[in-house]
């Protein structure tokens, strides 16, 4: 009788100390999940972000352009003379070739292609972008522009990215100071602008 109750006893201590085992392991990997979420929230660098001032007219906004400056990023980290190319496709849809380089002018070429199209009712300011497939979950937000389409500001609806761009790869410092300033104005951090080497 004795030694059932023992096997007993061990078999509860076992699975106790197996239920025990579990509830840490679940601690701690909420714990984890808690931390990375922290660490992988990106900081806002505006609360509200601004509607796009203008219309845009496509064919005047494709081509190239060259990233000026950016709220720097986990795609984009490390990487210098940062171009986008648009085009318009057949099917209506704009070809996205986005490409950089990194460490020094003469770093590897790091090159993503994509596809947008216009978000219907948004004056052509608005569009989804994919780079993954046919999933076109990325907000590109023309929020401001040159009237002559030779700077344009980017963002999108969470304020924790944005972009100014500009047809010359080095932009007049006159321009740099203009570019800032109208960034500011929308009410965006200017101070968490990476200025990107062209």
């Amino acid at each position: 009788m004795s030694v059932e109750r023992s096997a007993s006893e061990q078999r509860e201590h076992s699975a106790s100390r197996g239920r025990a085992l579990l509830v840490g392991a679940a601690v701690v990997a909420a714990g984890v999940l808690v931390a990375c979420a922290v660490v992988i929230k990106r900081k806002r660098g505006i609360a509200r972000v601004p509607e796009p001032a203008k219309r845009v007219d496509l064919n005047r906004y494709l081509g190239r352009w060259y990233e000026f400056a950016r709220y720097d990023n986990r795609f984009e980290r490390g990487r210098d003379f940062v171009t986008a190319d648009y085009a318009m496709r057949d099917d209506g849809v704009i070809s996205v070739i986005n490409s950089g380089r990194e460490g020094s002018a003469d770093g590897p070429r790091r090159i993503a292609r994509g596809k947008a199209r216009v978000s219907p009712d948004s004056n052509n300011a608005k569009l989804k972008v994919s780079f993954f497939g046919p999933f076109y979950v990325g907000d590109y937000w023309v929020l401001d522009h040159d009237d002559d389409y030779g700077w344009s500001i980017v963002g999108e609806p969470g304020g924790t990215y944005l972009w100014i761009l500009t047809r010359d790869a080095k932009p007049s410092l006159e321009l740099q100071r203009a570019l800032l300033e109208r960034v500011r104005s929308l009410g965006y951090d200017v101070s968490m602008l990476r200025r990107t080497q062209q």
